[in-house]
């Protein structure tokens, strides 16, 4: 697994508002839901990329075939983040894609999900200026950052049953 700093990753995640999620499932036992559906009670806007599923909703989110089909930043505010969550041959083709889109969404970041690891992908997004992630889930380290995970010893090398501080009370990240 490629290593991030631990402040590369919260960076990362206090900023974000507004995720583009390429491959979000309406199937209830996919793990893009599972994530979809945290991210969303965790307080990000998730937008659902799917060809698909375009025009139906997944949890409540009007799903898009492509990123060139979400509105323009100046009506749903910017797109700081493209998750992908396909498998890692398509990691290309969709940062190609991030890219052409970049300045009209305003993305900023280009996350690969666990086991998308592109390092294709990941030099199109680097020499377009974006921050990229790779084999990391965003919901996962949400978890592991806000104190969520701490409980079972992940993270902290300790089991114990004290909630770790990080974000501030109650070991969130801070957002409303």
């Amino acid at each position: 697994m490629p290593g991030y700093p631990d402040s590369l990753i919260k960076s990362i995640l206090r900023s974000v508002k507004t995720i583009a999620m390429v491959g979000a499932s309406a199937n209830e036992i996919r793990p893009s839901y599972f994530a979809m559906m945290y991210l969303l009670n965790k307080g990000y806007k998730v937008i659902p990329i799917n060809p698909g599923a375009a025009g139906k909703t997944i949890l409540g989110q009007t799903v898009y075939a492509s990123l060139k089909d979400v509105p323009n930043s100046s009506e749903i505010g910017p797109v700081d983040m493209v998750d992908i969550f396909r498998e890692a041959k398509y990691a290309p083709e969709i940062a190609r894609e991030v890219v052409a889109e970049k300045d009209r969404l305003g993305v900023k970041v280009l996350w690969m999900q666990l086991g998308v690891i592109s390092e294709e992908a990941e030099r199109i997004g680097r020499d377009a200026g974006l921050t990229v992630i790779m084999d990391r889930c965003p919901k996962i380290e949400h978890g592991r950052f806000s104190g969520e995970m701490g409980w079972l010893g992940i993270n902290r090398k300790v089991i114990d049953n004290r909630k770790p501080l990080l974000f501030g009370k109650g070991g969130s990240l801070g957002k409303n």
